[in-house]
């Protein structure tokens, strides 16, 4: 009995770790880039303590900001706030996010952009897409400017 019982307890260990979030990864070259994945890292942290303003703190704080996701475009940082507080409602529908993949491309002293790949780990179902950042260095540090992200079928 206790052998049976350390097998299926060492087999649960193992389906456990497999089905946890992925660490993030984050590629690129220089000080400018570490503190673009920082500022990632932030949010994707933010986002799994349930705070979608601390989530949104990476975002430029402008009115110009511009996310664009399912065919649909959200000018402004106040709307981009309110899409995210209206969808992501529940501790359940925002499940644990993870940023993958995450390639960063500094295009001058002020300017990147970030590819990389979402997902959400939620106990119904886990999307998952694709995302490009554009960043703009501002005075409080890197932001992200410009946001398109698409989800898988």
């Amino acid at each position: 009995m206790g052998l049976h019982i350390m097998i299926v307890s060492a087999l649960a260990a193992v389906f456990l770790i497999q089905g946890q979030p992925q660490e993030s990864t984050c590629t690129g070259v220089g000080a400018e880039v570490e503190a673009i994945c920082a500022v990632l890292s932030a949010q994707q942290n933010a986002w799994n303590e349930g705070d979608i303003p601390g989530f949104m703190a990476g975002y430029w704080r402008s009115e110009d900001l511009r996310f664009a996701s399912g065919g649909s475009v959200t000018s402004g940082w106040s709307a981009t706030l309110e899409r995210y507080l209206t969808r992501y409602d529940t501790p359940e529908a925002m499940g644990w996010l993870a940023f993958t993949d995450l390639d960063v491309t500094q295009l001058s002293d002020d300017a990147a952009y970030v590819f990389g790949r979402w997902t959400l780990y939620r106990e119904s179902d886990e999307p998952t897409g694709l995302f490009t950042l554009i960043l703009r260095k501002q005075e409080e540090g890197w932001r992200v400017v410009h946001d398109h992200t698409s989800a898988a079928d």
